[in-house]
């Protein structure tokens, strides 16, 4: 059978099945990789790279488990050799996911189970969905025995949701065995149109935000809960987060969002069509005001257009009957590249200013907070990866032939990967779930219940294969 028809086959067999029914070696291999819990902390993806590597070894890979310093954690290395006429290909996927609150979830959260066409578990979207995507479609490849230019390699990495030993710390070690002319990662959407199963638009991230945690300290009299004092800490976090709720740090376009928005507006119908030419223009205030409320009822959308705020943690008090003398919240930002971190810091400490208030930035093990301020710094003023390369290219155009009635654009991604690690060495890297999603399921990432459709993974392995050939093979 024709190389690329190979796959084709798949999801043709799939879209005749019966729905309860619905099912493909990308979907089955997600299940898999689901029932091993690899929830970070602490992460346990050794389990996943000794699943791993029969699979890859057997169809001819060079497989390498890099071992780190925690017990469990490994990442796991599969190269497929080309001729060496042109540089690897990476893709890189993680396997570590984060904690579930089982109680709120209606299915088992590591079960793997197939629910009306669905996958459910935790990491079905972010980011086994996509690790059993590249992976299918890399061994696709070597089944299919693709005569290759360059070397294709494929990662799953520890340490992506947290944690010391993530890709900074594989490409510091063993950077030859990952080492490529461009990368594929997770990042851009494959979103469809709300209320339909069509696709609306594929968007290729080229760049993504970046994190930085701040902790807001509160600081008051220390006291027996039955002789309250005005100086409570805990009321005047209270009052802190709640300036920092009604805050809003605005709109801001760089090069891709405005193209982002650009395409968006050439599949809009009115008014949202009018909201995104407003946005663009950025001239008349209270257009510009009422688009942005209009367009940031989409949880996306609102967050790639501006520094994002989320408190995520809670700490304070030891005892019902003793009212503390501290209480911090640590609040995460997700910032546009671009971004002054120090300037951004003071504009923060100026929102929630009190005399009993500090904020500090959490750095890293062992790193000051200088050296953290420094480090993040450097991230902002990362460039974005070109997009007149063999990679972008091939993704853009697969897309098309995938869903041609979508259009395709770049995108900056609203959260933060491992991309880091190549793109400080100057390595391109593009960013892509690749699976078509709707917002009910982009509601459950990191969430519950969540999941992916059979029929997104075998459509996205067969445009990520098709990538592949094009790029790879001689």
């Amino acid at each position: 059978m024709n190389t690329i028809l190979r796959i084709s086959f798949i999801a043709l067999c799939l879209l005749i099945a019966p729905a309860q029914a619905q099912t493909n070696p990308t979907a089955e291999l997600l299940r898999e990789l689901i029932r091993i819990d690899t929830s970070n902390p602490p992460g346990n993806e050794g389990a996943v790279a000794e699943f791993l590597r029969p699979r890859f070894a057997a169809l001819g890979f060079e497989v390498s488990i890099i071992e780190t310093p925690a017990p469990g954690k490994a990442h796991f290395i599969a190269r497929l050799r080309g001729d060496g006429s042109k540089r690897p290909l990476l893709l890189a996927a993680h396997a570590d996911v984060v904690g579930v609150e089982r109680a709120l979830w209606t299915e088992e959260p590591f079960g793997g189970d197939i629910v009306n066409g669905y996958v459910y578990g935790r990491g079905a979207i972010d980011f086994k969905g996509g690790l059993a995507v590249f992976a299918e479609a890399v061994m696709e490849l070597a089944r299919n025995e693709v005569p290759l230019a360059r070397d294709v390699i494929f990662l799953a990495e520890a340490d992506e949701e947290g944690g010391s030993y993530g890709t900074g710390w594989l490409a510091r070690d063993h950077w030859p065995l990952i080492d490529a002319e461009f990368a594929l990662n997770e990042g851009g959407w494959i979103i469809k149109r709300r209320g339909a199963d069509a696709v609306r638009y594929v968007s290729i991230s080229t760049a993504d935000k970046f994190s930085i945690t701040l902790r807001v300290t509160a600081s008051g009299h220390s006291i027996h809960s039955s002789m309250p004092r005005p100086d409570n800490a805990i009321f005047a976090l209270a009052q802190a987060l709640e300036k920092l709720s009604r805050y809003d740090t605005g709109v801001q376009l760089i090069p891709i969002t405005r193209q982002f928005f650009q395409t968006l507006a050439l599949t809009a119908e009115e008014p949202e069509k009018t909201w995104f030419e407003d946005i663009l223009a950025g001239t008349d205030a209270a257009r510009l005001a009422q688009a942005d409320r209009a367009i940031g009822v989409d949880p996306l959308q609102r967050a790639f257009m501006r520094n994002t705020i989320a408190p995520v943690i809670i700490e304070g008090g030891f005892r019902s009957n003793v009212i503390p003398g501290t209480a911090s919240a640590l609040v995460n930002f997700r910032l546009i590249p671009g971004t002054d971190v120090a300037a951004f810091i003071e504009e923060i400490r100026r929102v929630v200013a009190a005399p009993a208030i500090s904020v500090e930035l959490l750095a890293g093990a062992d790193e000051s907070e200088e050296a953290a301020l420094s480090r993040l710094q450097q991230r902002s003023m990362q460039p974005p990866s070109p997009e007149d390369t063999e990679l972008y290219r091939a993704l853009a155009e697969s897309a098309r032939e995938q869903y041609p009635e979508a259009l395709v654009t770049s995108y900056l991604f609203q959260a933060g990967t491992d991309a880091g690690a190549w793109r400080n060495r100057g390595v391109p890297v593009y960013g892509i779930y690749p699976y078509p999603i709707d917002e009910d399921d982009l509601s459950r990432m990191h969430g519950n219940d969540e999941r992916v459709s059979v029929r997104s993974l075998a459509e996205g392995t067969e445009m990520i294969y098709r990538v592949l050939v094009d790029v790879a093979s001689r």
